[in-house]
């Protein structure tokens, strides 16, 4: 099954965020109440345009179909689609400040197949040849598996509060 990536596009975000949904519906269930599931993906989690907009938001596909998707970015935002932000994000500085890994997402019959690895190898070649020496991202409860293969080490809980009362477990994550 040859994987391919590339930068996403603006066109690419009805697809995205229907992967975004079968995603965590399909992967998140050891982990994550059906409440706490459907929270988070109405308040939290979908494509942030701003790294479709700096290049940095990636697709991976196979045969034509979209079967996963993930970033990076040089701002400050740590997790989350454009419904969890309110501003644009400052820029960060890469002589002293970590790269954000962000928004990963794999369709569920595609899990454990390697996607989300080359998702990161791209992300991180990225951040590295913009300057970046360092990674830190907010993992959901099913990613820290993949993050922690990947080199990163957990540092911080994070219960992310949600508007209509659930809450979510994330955890921030550390490489380099």
């Amino acid at each position: 099954m040859p994987v391919t990536t590339r930068p996403a596009k603006f066109e690419d975000i009805p697809q995205l965020n229907e992967l975004i949904a079968l995603s965590v519906r399909g992967l998140s269930t050891e982990y994550y109440t059906p409440n706490q599931i459907e929270s988070a993906i109405k308040y939290i989690f979908g494509v942030d345009t701003q790294l479709i907009i700096d290049g940095t938001y990636y697709i991976a596909e196979t045969d034509g179909n979209i079967v996963g998707c993930g970033g990076w970015s040089k701002r400050n935002t740590l997790y989350g689609g454009d419904q969890h932000k309110e501003v644009e994000d400052p820029l960060l500085n890469p002589e002293h400040d970590a790269a954000r890994i962000r928004a990963f997402f794999v369709h569920p019959d595609y899990a454990r197949r390697g996607i989300g690895k080359q998702i990161i190898n791209v992300c991180e070649s990225a951040a590295v040849s913009a300057g970046f020496s360092s990674f830190e991202l907010g993992a959901t409860l099913p990613g820290v598996p993949l993050y922690t293969v990947m080199g990163y080490t957990a540092v911080e809980r994070i219960d992310a509060p949600l508007l209509d009362g659930e809450v979510l477990g994330i955890v921030k994550m550390k490489k380099g």
